[in-house]
């Protein structure tokens, strides 16, 4: 599997829960060191530039992480929160978050690995409390568990995207029933 970070759940909070892929089989972890947890914060543009992060840093953004998710699934699922991953959202999101600055170039953001974790927390909040919960879903891949914000017309989105998981879904689809397809003679 590749370590390129991909983005494609509609959300900030989202993207971030999907960072530990393939949850049901062969959990593929992205945040293997504390740059990959960096560029991470970069490459999603939350942040310009980041603090370097250390191993506590990665350890804190797994635990977020996982939290987030447990909080999306208990949502997409209708079930009440789980008390424990409440609880470390809320308290993630009551630390300083990032804060944008004005130079002579335009906006910029430098952050801390906390401050992007603060945010990520408040992200969620926004997220779990918003609007766009009845439009979260989950991939249609069996293999993936990235949830993702449905705005297609008709929610008729099946796929987190089509480069991650529909054309591989969709191709497989299509060896199978050339496979069964009789022969023509």
């Amino acid at each position: 599997m590749n370590l390129d970070h991909v983005f494609v759940c509609e959300h900030p909070a989202l993207d971030f829960a999907a960072t530990l892929r393939v949850r049901r089989s062969t959990r593929f972890e992205m945040f293997v060191t504390p740059e990959r947890l960096d560029a991470w914060f970069v490459e999603s543009g939350l942040v310009d530039t980041v603090t370097p992060a250390g191993e506590d840093d990665v350890r804190a953004a797994v635990t977020l992480r996982e939290a987030i998710y447990q909080l999306v699934t208990n949502r997409r699922l209708g079930e009440e929160f789980e008390r424990e991953a409440l609880d470390v959202v809320n308290a993630a999101a009551l630390r300083t978050p990032v804060t944008p600055q004005l130079t002579m170039a335009g906006r910029r953001v430098e952050a801390t690995a906390p401050q992007a974790l603060a945010t990520l927390a408040r992200q969620a909040v926004e997220l779990l409390s918003g609007p766009d919960v009845p439009l979260m879903k989950e991939c249609g891949n069996p293999e993936c568990t990235r949830v993702y914000i449905d705005r297609s017309r008709g929610m008729r989105r099946q796929w987190c995207g089509m480069e991650s998981c529909g054309n591989k879904i969709k191709a497989a689809a299509y060896r199978a029933r050339k496979k069964t397809a009789p022969a023509a003679h």
